[in-house]
């Protein structure tokens, strides 16, 4: 989950925890940057939620300038998570 939030940290949108009826535990507003994460998911929830706005957003790991970060996004994209 640390590494998930560092690397919202780390691009240009704002990650926040907050209460709403989301469909699927987030929403995007793309105009803002602002990704919105159900905060009464649990933990489970919120890292699957964190996991597909990645595949949605398909940030480059290039844009990035830790290589802790770097790596973690091309980890992520190399890997097919099924639940």
């Amino acid at each position: 989950m640390d590494k998930l939030e560092n690397l919202f940290a780390s691009s240009e949108y704002i990650l926040r925890y907050e209460k709403g009826s989301f469909k699927s535990g987030y929403c995007i507003l793309k105009d803002t940057k602002i990704v919105i994460v159900n905060k009464y998911f649990p933990l489970e929830g919120k890292i699957n939620a964190l996991v597909d706005i990645l595949g949605e957003l398909q940030f480059n790991p290039q844009d990035f300038k830790e290589k802790a970060v770097q790596d973690f996004l091309k980890e992520l994209q190399q890997t097919q998570l099924k639940f």
